[in-house]
C-alpha cells in the first residue's frame, strides 16, 4: 500500500511519501513513489502516486518521456493548471491501452496521483488527480492532499494545517502524520521520500530520503508517543463516585432513552 501526504502553504510545498509496496504479506517491495521534475529557474514539479504499481509506472514514464496532448507536456505548458491536464491525460492513456486487460483478469484500474509545483510568475499549486484523469485543486481552506492509508495520519493534519502554517512546522506535521501510519499499518514503510520547497526558490536542495537511522526522524517517533502517553495520562479519569462530574460525559441523550441491559438469571 502507500501513504503520501502533500500540503501547499504560503511559504511553499511539502511532500512526503513512504517506498513500500505489497501484493501479499509474502511480496512485499521498495519503490519510490515520488518524482521530481525540475527545468532551470522556469519550473518544478512533484508527483506523487498511490494505487497499482504497473498503472502509475507507466503514467510517470509518459510524463517523463514528455509526451505532448495537443502540443502540450509539463515542459512547455504555461500554468501548473495545464501540466496537472498533462498528467491527466497521461492516466487516460495508460486507461485506454491497459483496462480492458485489467478487467479481463479481475483488476481494476487503480491510481491516484498528487502533482504540484510552481512555474514562473505563477504561486504555488497543488492537485489531487484521480484515475479518470480528472482533478481538484487545492484551496486556502483545504490546503493539503492525501492518497492511500489516509486515515491514520489526517487528525493531526486537520488540528494543525492551516494556509499560513510555517513551512517548516507543516514540514514536522507531515512527518508526525507519517509517523502515525507507520505505527498502525505495516503496509506502508521505510524509507521516506521527503521534499520541501520554499516559494520561488525553484531548487530541489531540500530534497532527502529518510531511513530509520535519520535522527531527526527517530527523535518525531520517540517524542511524539511520550508526548501523547503524558498527554492521555495528564486528563483526569472518570470518577464513578461523583455523579455531577461523570454523568454530563458518558449520559446518552435522553431522545435516546436507556442504554438496554438483557440479563439472564439461569
Amino acid at each position: 500500500m502507500t501513504y503520501c501526504v502533500a500540503i501547499c502553504l504560503q511559504e511553499g510545498l511539502v511532500f512526503l511519501s513512504d517506498t513500500r509496496t505489497n501484493a501479499g504479506v509474502d511480496d512485499i517491495g521498495t519503490f519510490r513513489k515520488m518524482t521530481l521534475y525540475q527545468k532551470s529557474n522556469d519550473r518544478i514539479f512533484t508527483l506523487l502516486s498511490s494505487g497499482n504499481l504497473a498503472i502509475s509506472q507507466s503514467v510517470r514514464e509518459i510524463i517523463t518521456q514528455g509526451t505532448m496532448f495537443d502540443g502540450v507536456n509539463i515542459w512547455n505548458a504555461t500554468s501548473c493548471y495545464d501540466a496537472a491536464i498533462v498528467v491527466g491525460m497521461a492516466i487516460r492513456k495508460v486507461k485506454e491501452r491497459d483496462e480492458k486487460s485489467l478487467l479481463s483478469a479481475g483488476i481494476d484500474f487503480n491510481c491516484s496521483f498528487i502533482f504540484g509545483g510552481q512555474i514562473a510568475g505563477e504561486k504555488p499549486r497543488l492537485f489531487s488527480i484521480y484515475s479518470a484523469g480528472n482533478f481538484v485543486e487545492s484551496t486556502l481552506e483545504t490546503c493539503y492532499f492525501q492518497i492511500g492509508e489516509a486515515k491514520y495520519g489526517k487528525p493531526i493534519l486537520d488540528r494543525v494545517i492551516k494556509y499560513k502554517t510555517p513551512l517548516d512546522l507543516a514540514t514536522k506535521v507531515a512527518l508526525i502524520s507519517m509517523d502515525s501510519t507507520l505505527k498502525s499499518n505495516i503496509s506502508v514503510g521505510l524509507p521516506l521520500d521527503l521534499f520541501v520547497y520554499p516559494t520561488n526558490s525553484f531548487s530541489k536542495e531540500k530534497a532527502i530520503t529518510i531511513d530509520e537511522n535519520n535522527p531527526y526522524f527517530s527523535m518525531i517517533r520517540d517524542l511524539w508517543g511520550q508526548k501523547l502517553t503524558e498527554i492521555v495520562t495528564s486528563i483526569q479519569e472518570p470518577n464513578w463516585e461523583n455523579d455531577q462530574q461523570l454523568l454530563p460525559i458518558l449520559t446518552l441523550p435522553k431522545k435516546l432513552g436507556p442504554i438496554p441491559v438483557i440479563e439472564n438469571e439461569a
